[in-house]
């Protein structure tokens, strides 16, 4: 119902008034939902919070939203709990899987970034639009790019500093650390420091492929540090490096 309500919203009275030249997004993102009483709500767990670094007992609640850089409105959002079940404290009812409160249910149990492409689908298949979908680091991977792109739909998210994930990059595949020391960077007080072509989600010799950029900018909270963009769209990401 948010899906469709928001939807009708958008597409009758804010789209009309927005050119056409504006950039409309996806937005996707995480946060605690912390509760209490545990041993009484259903599939509440232990989580990890990211701002305080510490367990918590309750929820992720990951929630996708819409904006066109004026205007923000939420579209859907799923509860997600452990799916280990040694981090389960609330109770687990049997509930028929075909059912909605079933298939709720169980889309709770699964991983952050599965949830994300089902949230993404609903709010297509309920009459949304976007160009972009955006998000941070901790839903950035190859293979959430590619499910992305197979929507139709074009990614900014910012990139994992992991040797574990890795980008084909000038005949190697190399992670994003190994290829932010490899390439030459712009000196002085330059907020962009270097972009690269690379492929994302390739096989062993490079192939089969997507094309994608990637943009080094320091970190405007330490300027000793920096961070990494990638970006399905090379032509926008050249844009953004300019500004």
């Amino acid at each position: 119902m948010l899906a469709m309500l928001s939807a009708r919203i958008i597409n009758a009275h804010i789209r009309p008034l927005t050119s056409e030249n504006r950039d409309d997004c996806f937005v996707i993102d995480d946060s605690l939902y912390e509760r209490a009483g545990v041993k009484r709500t259903e599939l509440a767990s232990w989580v990890f919070d990211h701002v305080s670094m510490r367990c918590k007992k309750g929820f992720r609640l990951l929630t996708l939203g819409w904006t066109d850089g004026c205007t923000f409105l939420p579209i859907n959002h799923s509860l997600l709990a452990s799916s280990d079940a040694e981090k389960v404290l609330g109770p687990c009812n049997k509930i028929d899987k075909r059912t909605i409160a079933g298939k709720r249910r169980f889309l709770a149990r699964q991983e952050g970034t599965t949830v994300m492409v089902e949230l993404l689908k609903t709010a297509l298949a309920a009459g949304h639009k976007a160009k972009y979908v955006l998000f941070d680091s901790w839903f950035s991977n190859p293979q959430q790019i590619l499910d992305i792109k197979s929507l139709g739909l074009d990614t900014i998210a910012m990139v994992k500093r992991s040797i574990k994930i890795r980008y084909f990059y000038n005949g190697e595949s190399l992670d994003i650390k190994k290829i932010f020391a490899a390439y030459k960077k712009r000196r002085g007080r330059s907020h962009y420091l270097l972009s690269v072509n690379v492929k994302v989600g390739q096989d062993k010799n490079g192939k089969n492929g997507l094309d994608a950029k990637i943009v080094c900018v320091r970190n405007r909270n330490n300027r000793k540090d920096w961070i990494a963009i990638i970006c399905t769209t090379s032509e926008l990401c050249v844009l953004t490096a300019s500004q």
